[in-house]
């Protein structure tokens, strides 16, 4: 427990201490917000969807957690370059505890990531309509954090070129995001799209997000919920064997 209660504050102390990292992250989530929130609310509104802010707000907060969370893959494949994950791996240690460790400080910065921009959101007119279900977001924001968290480190761990990561990232990111319903109603769409959605394990975060902060939900509360659990687990479970298997 020690070993992964040291790399998980080694995380947090990794995102606190980049300035330009911790601004960063904040740019493109509140470009959709400001951009997308305003933009298309008028049209939104006259459509008789009611208030787009209330619709794309948990859509954004899913955002950041998706982007931060994919991106701790990156550290993986930085220490490996800089020498510092051959020296983590050659500890007494194992692997598991690693990996684990990684993987709450990524989800732990991700939660810290949703949380800012949810009370960001509050600024562009959002209002919380259900204040008993925040605790049920933050849930929400966990599973999500842990599954793509997970999958950043699995496809960290057979990939030791960061550019190639980064270009894996956004072939994966972008269709995770703009298919999962966080910009747009999954209801009445056409039959390849709402399969498509179905398929992507963002569309039941967001879904989750939705619900939890008294949008309304479209699958229902126990499919978000057992959906995101069970491929979690699984990636976990991938994420821990690559990761027990990287050379150095």
């Amino acid at each position: 427990m020690g070993t992964i209660h040291i790399l998980w504050l080694r995380q947090l102390k990794r995102y606190f201490r980049s300035k330009a990292r911790l601004i960063g992250s904040f740019g493109q989530p509140l470009l959709f917000l400001i951009a997308l929130g305003f933009g298309f609310g008028p049209i939104y509104q006259k459509a008789g969807g009611g208030s787009y802010i209330q619709f794309v707000v948990p859509g954004i907060i899913a955002m950041g957690v998706l982007f931060t969370s994919m991106s701790s893959g990156i550290e993986i494949i930085w220490d490996r370059q800089f020498g510092f994950l051959k020296e983590t791996l050659v500890a007494p240690v194992s692997r598991l505890e690693i990996m684990i460790g990684r993987t709450l400080g990524g989800a732990t910065v991700a939660i810290i990531q949703g949380v800012t921009i949810f009370l960001i959101s509050f600024l562009a007119g959002f209002r919380l309509t259900n204040f008993f279900g925040v605790p049920l977001a933050l849930l929400f924001m966990l599973l999500i954090s842990l599954l793509f968290t997970a999958l950043g480190t699995a496809i960290a761990s057979v990939m030791e070129d960061m550019h190639g990561f980064q270009l894996i990232m956004n072939f994966l990111v972008m269709p995770l995001f703009f298919l999962s319903g966080a910009l747009f109603p999954l209801q009445n769409l056409p039959k390849t799209l709402t399969l498509v959605a179905r398929f992507d394990p963002l569309s039941y975060g967001v879904d989750g997000l939705r619900g939890a902060l008294g949008v309304g939900y479209h699958f229902g509360f126990i499919q978000d919920f057992l959906i995101l659990v069970v491929v979690s687990s699984l990636l976990l479970v991938i994420g821990s064997y690559l990761f027990s298997k990287i050379q150095i």
